[in-house]
């Protein structure tokens, strides 16, 4: 599907954005120069970090938020907005500017994600359509993160589509391979972000035949001796014999899902080192989580594929960001910095600048500038110990292309793979602690 067919994103919002536009449009204040951010206040499931996904899938999204004829009829026959408003969404572009980390990067609490500027109506109108993206990217790739952590260096492959909705399933797969995940399962994923895709046969192909054998021996004809075969619809130890009588020493791989599996992996290499098939994989799935990769460390098992775990978030299926208004232009023209004071739910006003700061290579902290406008923010200039987080993803409406597509998911992956490796061994485990870097704030 080309951008000029993509169907229109406008709609994938809260009634609430609407409504806001339509008083503000009535009492002069739609036109003031806003700054919103995205972050979120606490990492899901005490976790050490986490990490940035959906940015592509967002910026994509933004250049098919346009309001149609037939979205216009629903919200005048609904009636959603006045007829002013109306007119103004008839005529909607995002003109502002988006900066905010580079999908892939690490976050930690209070990390500014995207940061939105722009006039109240253009600006404030993208906050769900913004959450809804990076909150379930970003939980799965939470998720695909740890796991890749666990698995070391055995290849993962994401299984997780039929644990999802049809869409989400993509994005997860694409969230899960900036993660780390090396396949997906996923067609639609591999045909629209560029995954690898991968699979052989489910227990349905073992079913249909009249014997495991005969059901061994067509997926051997029709695909080779380097195909996987499922072994446990019937008996383990049955199947291995008769994956190597079948398809003899040099069978390809194996995969169990089910059982006890640190306990029959190592049943299963037995087995099979003693039939002389010592080069024959072993590939375990059966849901599979960071903790159950962790356990099988030891085991000898060469491959893993996850599922329900990984595309829901392995129990932290949001990652809890918001999309908080921090400074504005007062009816004077003056910027003023602003801010939520609830308890449990605040936020810190003023414009941000992000920095991962680095010592030796390891990242130290979170360093963030603040300050109330526009004036000059701090740059690495001022930070010579420190990268900056922050990249240009929108100018005067216009996103950059190389954030998107397959050749954005390809370079999310790779940056994701250079920053995990600044993180101090601590940040690396699974147990609930606090973050792995103190988030510290600066005046600027």
């Amino acid at each position: 599907m080309t951008r000029a067919e993509a169907p229109s994103s406008a709609l994938l919002t809260d009634r609430y954005e609407l409504t806001m536009i339509d008083a503000a449009l009535r009492d002069g204040t739609a036109a003031r120069r806003c700054v919103f951010e995205l972050f979120g206040r606490r990492l899901p499931g005490a976790r050490r970090f986490g990490v940035v996904a959906g940015t592509g899938r967002l910026l994509q999204e933004l250049r098919a938020f346009r309001f149609g004829d037939d979205e216009l009829r629903y919200l005048r026959d609904n009636r959603v907005v006045g007829a002013e408003t109306l007119r103004y969404l008839e005529n909607y572009r995002f003109t502002g500017s988006i900066r905010g980390y580079r999908e892939g990067e690490l976050y930690f609490p209070g990390s500014p994600v995207l940061t939105v500027e722009g006039s109240f109506a253009e600006a404030v109108v993208l906050e769900t359509l913004a959450l809804s993206i990076l909150n379930h990217d970003s939980a799965v790739a939470n998720a695909a993160a740890r796991m890749s952590i666990a698995a070391g260096d055995r290849p993962l492959a994401e299984m997780g589509s039929r644990r999802a909705g049809e869409r989400s399933a993509v994005a997860a797969a694409r969230a899960a391979y900036i993660a780390g995940f090396g396949a997906t399962s996923n067609l639609q994923a591999g045909r629209e972000w560029g995954i690898p895709t991968m699979g052989t046969a489910a227990h349905a192909w073992t079913l249909l035949h009249d014997s495991e054998e005969d059901a061994f021996r067509s997926q051997i004809a029709a695909h080779g001796t380097d195909t996987t075969l499922l072994i446990d619809t019937y008996d383990i130890r049955r199947g291995v014999e008769t994956a190597i009588r079948v398809a003899g020493t040099g069978l390809g791989g194996v995969r169990i899902d089910s059982g006890d599996l640190p306990t029959v992996a190592a049943e299963v290499r037995a087995q099979l080192d003693e039939l002389g098939a010592t080069g024959t994989r072993i590939t375990v799935t059966s849901d599979l989580d960071e903790f159950a990769l962790a356990a099988l460390a030891a085991s000898p098992v060469d491959a893993y594929g996850v599922g329900t775990s990984v595309v829901t978030g392995s129990g932290a299926p949001t990652a809890g960001m918001v999309y908080k208004l921090v400074a504005r232009q007062d009816a004077a023209g003056g910027w003023v910095a602003v801010a939520k004071t609830s308890t449990d739910k605040g936020s810190k006003g003023g414009r941000k600048a992000a920095f991962r700061t680095l010592s030796r290579g390891t990242a130290t902290s979170e360093l963030i500038a603040v300050s109330d406008g526009f004036e000059q923010m701090q740059t690495t200039a001022d930070h010579p110990e420190a990268r900056a987080l922050q990249v240009a993803l929108v100018e005067a409406g216009e996103p950059d292309p190389a954030f998107e597509g397959a050749e954005g998911v390809a370079r999310a992956r790779e940056h994701h793979a250079l920053v995990r490796e600044e993180l101090p061994v601590t940040g690396l485990a699974l147990s609930r602690s606090d973050p792995a870097l103190p988030t510290v704030y600066i005046d600027a």
